[in-house]
């Protein structure tokens, strides 16, 4: 399993610059220095290996958004969002993959993007709520906040130049606790945070 894991990291690094289609099997196997068998051996084809590097990319993710829970609430938020940003900048052909769903409509990639939205979800209701079980409600404003994270991110990776990304982050921020307010408003049994 270790040589798997290699290759894993190999992929990672060969698809964050260079989209799905512009590699080939051949192209992986060169530059990963194995033979195209032992890719085919452990993933049974490209997409077998794409969608386990994609999987492995989503773990990260959302154990980096899991973490911190010995932090204060305020400070937890700013490191998991600072981390999000810091992934979706040093993974972008991964990122975009997972927040677009692949090339044209993918329904596996689409269903490990929807695992991250709900662990993710999760993730902010625990640490707003205490609680991951949310009314309907709560869980559509959480995912609306999250979906302008993913377009907002999207942008900001397409040109950092233009944004600082201490800048975006505290934006995010920003935006989350707007949306907790709005929350309270509609369901005054999930109180927003108070504010740090």
């Amino acid at each position: 399993m270790a040589r798997r894991a290699e290759l894993i990291v190999i992929g990672r690094k060969l698809f964050a610059d260079t989209s799905y289609d512009a590699l080939s099997m051949d192209d992986i196997a060169r530059q990963a220095g194995v033979a195209k068998g032992l890719i085919y051996y452990y993933f049974k084809s490209k997409r077998g290996y794409y969608l386990a590097i994609i999987e492995d990319s989503v773990a990260d993710l959302v154990e980096r958004a899991a973490s911190g829970t010995e932090l204060p609430p305020t400070e937890r938020v700013h490191r998991t969002i600072d981390g999000y940003l810091r992934y979706a900048e040093h993974h972008q052909e991964a990122y975009r993959t997972i927040v677009s769903g692949g090339v044209g409509f993918d329904a596996e990639v689409h269903a490990i993007r929807d695992g991250v939205r709900e662990a993710m979800i999760g993730t902010i209701a625990d640490g707003a709520y205490g609680r991951r079980d949310i009314p309907a409600l709560v869980r559509t404003a959480l995912l609306g906040w999250l979906c302008s994270v993913e377009g907002v991110t999207l942008d900001w990776i397409g040109a950092p130049e233009a944004l600082e990304r201490d800048t975006v982050r505290d934006y995010l921020v920003r935006m989350l606790r707007e949306t907790l307010g709005v929350i309270e408003e509609f369901e005054p049994a999930f109180p927003a945070p108070p504010a740090a």
